[in-house]
Order: C-alpha cells, then sequence, then structure tokens
C-alpha cells in the first residue's frame, strides 16, 4: 500500500503533462479541420471509455479514461477508429476526403506544428520570467572521473578554449550535454598549461551518458563568491561577490566544490579564510583582514586572509555564500527569439538522437524510455519547481511532435506519406492497401509501446 501511495505523485504529474501535450496536438488538427471547414465528429483528449462527453454544435468533445493520447475523427477520413462505413458514399463538400491535398497535409501536420508552437510558447514564457543563467567561464575546469569527458583525456585543471571550432567564454551550451550531442564528432580543444590539446568524443556518445547518468562530467567551477547572504559569517567577516577563496584552513581551494568539504573538516572551529580581491571590487576591508604578501597577489588583486567561522544548519556548516552565477535578461520580443532557437536547437537534437539510434550509432535500449521514465522525470522536475516542470512538458511536447511525423502507419507521419503519394500520383492509393498498413501501423506501435514499459521497469 505504501508503495502504491508513493507512486502516485509520479502518475499524477505525468497525466499533468501528457493531457496537456495530448490537448494541444489535437487542437491543431481540430483547427486546421475547421478552418477548411470540415466536419469534425469527435474531440476526445484520452482514449475510451469515455468518461464525460459534451456535444457542442456538431462536434462531441469527450475526455476519455485511458489517458495516453487522444483523437480527433474528422467526416471522410480513415483514421485509428478504423471506419470506412461513409466512404462507400459520395465526398460531401464537408468531408476530409473531397478537401484539396495541401489542406489535407495542413490538417494532418497540425498537431506536430502545435506541439513546436507550444515548446516555442513554454521557452519564451521561461527566458521572459527567468532569462537565462550561467557560471561564466572564470576559471579551470573541474572534470569528473568515470565521465565521458575523462575518457575522451579532458582533467581538472583544463582551459577549454574551442568546441567544435568556436570560441568558448561561458558554460552555457557546454553545462548541458545539448550542442555536444548535435557535433558528430565532438571536438573539445583545451589549454593545459603551457600546451594546447585536442580530444574527440566517442561515436555513441548519446549511450555513454545515459548509462552513465547523463553527465558529460565537465563544468566550470571557479571559487569566486557571486552572492553573499544577508547576515551571514560571510557578511559579517566583510567577504563580496568577486572575491576568489583560495584556501580554507589547512585546505587549498582551486574550485567552488573544494569548499563544502573543507569547511565540514573545520568541525565548526575557527579557520583562515584565504581570498583574492579584485582592485574592481569595491566593497571595503575589513579591519580583521590581513593583508598577505606580494607574492601571493595577482594581478590586478590583493590577496587577504581573515579568521572566521562556519554556521551549523541541519547538520552541514556553511558561511552564507553561494557560487557566482550570471543571469543575461531578454526584452519581450528577444525573449520570443530565444524561445524560437531553443525549439529549433532541441528539435535537431531530438532528431539527431533518434538518427543515432537508428543507424546503430547508439544504443537502443538505453537510449529509449516509455511511461515509466517519463513519470520518473516529470515528477523529479516538478519537485524542483515550476521552471523545470514546464521545461520537460516542452521537451515532451517536441518529442511527441518528432515521433507523430515518422512515416508509420496510424501516425500522423504515415498519413502525410499518402498524402504525398497522392499530390505526386494524383491519385489515392486504395482503401485496401491504406486499412491493412493502418492495422500494421497499431500493432507495431502496441508492440513498441509494451517493450519500451518491460524496458523502462527492467532500467529502473
Amino acid at each position: 500500500m505504501e508503495a502504491i501511495l508513493n507512486f502516485l505523485p509520479y502518475v499524477g504529474w505525468v497525466l499533468l503533462a501528457i493531457m496537456i501535450l495530448v490537448f494541444i496536438h489535437e487542437l491543431g488538427h481540430f483547427l486546421f479541420a475547421k478552418l477548411f471547414k470540415m466536419r469534425v465528429d469527435k474531440f476526445s483528449v484520452g482514449f475510451p471509455p469515455k468518461v464525460v462527453g459534451v456535444t457542442v454544435g456538431e462536434t462531441e468533445y469527450v475526455l476519455g479514461l485511458t489517458p495516453l493520447g487522444g483523437y480527433v475523427k474528422i467526416a471522410g477520413m480513415v483514421d485509428e477508429s478504423m471506419d470506412t462505413e461513409e466512404l462507400a458514399a459520395e465526398p460531401q463538400p464537408w468531408e476530409y476526403r473531397s478537401k484539396p491535398v495541401w489542406q489535407r497535409i495542413l490538417v494532418i501536420t497540425g498537431g506536430v506544428l502545435f506541439n513546436l508552437i507550444l515548446a516555442a510558447v513554454i521557452f519564451s514564457s521561461l527566458t521572459i520570467l527567468y532569462g537565462k543563467s550561467y557560471i561564466p567561464a572564470v576559471g579551470a575546469l573541474t572534470v569528473t572521473t568515470e565521465s565521458v569527458a575523462y575518457d575522451m583525456g579532458l582533467r581538472t585543471g583544463d582551459h577549454i578554449t574551442a568546441v567544435n571550432g568556436k570560441p568558448v567564454d561561458a558554460l552555457e551550451g557546454l553545462g548541458s550535454i545539448q550542442e555536444l550531442l548535435l557535433a558528430d564528432p565532438l571536438i573539445i580543444d583545451v589549454e593545459r598549461g603551457s600546451s594546447v590539446l585536442r580530444f574527440e568524443g566517442p561515436s555513441d556518445i548519446m549511450t555513454q551518458l545515459n548509462t552513465g547518468g547523463g553527465s558529460f562530467g565537465i563544468q566550470f567551477d571557479p571559487a569566486v563568491v557571486g552572492i553573499v547572504a544577508p547576515d551571514s559569517p560571510a557578511e559579517r567577516a566583510g567577504l563580496a561577490p568577486g572575491d576568489r577563496i583560495t584556501a580554507l584552513g589547512d585546505s587549498s581551494v582551486v574550485f567552488f566544490s573544494d569548499l563544502p568539504p573543507a569547511l565540514q573538516a573545520t568541525d565548526g572551529a575557527d579557520f583562515a579564510l584565504r581570498f583574492v580581491r579584485p582592485d574592481t571590487v569595491t566593497a571595503q576591508a575589513s579591519a580583521a583582514f590581513v593583508r598577505l604578501p606580494d607574492s601571493l597577489q595577482a594581478v590586478g588583486s590583493t590577496a587577504y586572509e581573515i579568521v572566521m567561522a562556519g554556521e551549523e544548519s541541519l547538520g552541514q556548516y556553511a558561511i552564507g555564500i553561494n557560487q557566482i552565477l550570471e543571469i543575461k535578461k531578454y526584452g519581450f520580443f528577444a525573449s520570443i527569439g530565444q524561445g524560437v532557437s531553443e525549439t529549433f536547437l532541441q528539435t535537431r537534437l531530438v532528431a539527431s538522437s533518434l538518427k543515432r539510434i537508428f543507424v546503430g550509432q547508439d544504443d537502443f535500449r538505453q537510449n529509449i524510455g516509455g511511461p515509466v521514465m517519463i513519470a520518473k522525470v516529470t515528477k523529479e522536475a516538478a519537485d524542483l519547481g515550476a521552471a523545470y516542470f514546464w521545461n520537460i512538458v516542452a521537451m515532451l511536447s517536441i518529442t511527441l511532435a518528432i515521433i507523430n511525423i515518422l512515416p508509420i502507419p496510424a501516425l500522423d507521419g504515415g498519413h502525410l506519406v499518402f498524402l504525398i503519394y497522392e499530390g505526386i500520383a494524383r491519385r489515392e492509393p486504395s482503401l485496401k492497401i491504406r486499412m491493412a498498413l493502418q492495422q500494421v501501423g497499431m500493432l507495431v506501435l502496441l508492440a513498441f509501446m509494451v517493450f519500451v514499459i518491460f524496458n523502462d521497469l527492467i532500467k529502473l
């Protein structure tokens, strides 16, 4: 019983995400059908059995109990219902089959277009609300061992100078795997001491990322103060944003990730904190600051030492600082541009990922996720906050669009193939062939769904 109760939040969040995506997808089909004066008999979110339905005009609007999809039933169209009864009569002006091929193409692709529009709206809205945040590349890399980056040859302390020939000046685009997956092969140039080195990524990078927890294994991690919490030990000591910490107690500090273990090792006792303050930082030096010898200075900065102690909270010691983080804000129209660009990038990413899988470049089982994995990821995103949840919804919307446009009978892409054939040959494929392919397509999709569910459970 406890396991069931623990699983319910996962179900709730994934159902919310799926219902949003299905509604928007079917709305695209519906609106284009209405635009071209086709009769829509039913608009269903969810598959039978019917939970509730209401008829408005000529259309019945239905909420189905099976929330794994939906459909719009358009008069005169062979769809998932396999209903061909009305096709025996002469085409009527309000029927799908009586309309020009270009109108039917827009109706068929309307769902995909609306899913992409939804993603662009979400990404644009997130940019308007939150901007774009990134850690500036003001220091060397931290490279995680047992990661793709480490296996490539990258090491902690390296300075990345270019990715695929493009100069790098910020973590934005490197902290995630997005740009990395689009490169084939991935080429990273670094400076290591006085040497300039070049490393090439593996051909099956997506599989290695999935089996390794999704992390490429690099981050810019400068030990630079970005935020000082009010009334914290750091504020009382006189630390300021821009200060770069070089030592805490007996531990030298190179990266921000060096600070927590060094701080816990003090066990609440006083410790000496060394840091370098750039001359551009205008904060006043505390009377407790001890200026260190010139040999410890960096160009354009001054080195100090101060004695302080951490404060305990929830069993951990902290001094009240966060890492340097830059947030780039955009205006309304610029945010829309960013949202469209992000949609284009993510669409390329999903398409590239599918291509890698289908050509055997990456492992099929490791890179395909079904309802169980979607539920897990959606719940984890929702736990992190609204921005993360909506980001996942946008990604799922793009994925739904790409999958639906694949040339598989019973999907939008299968209908599109028939229409392209009709446009070229100037005649429809025979009804018998279309019905047979529709049935084969449905069987393939059902078998695939069973496979991905079992595959999800095995991976979990």
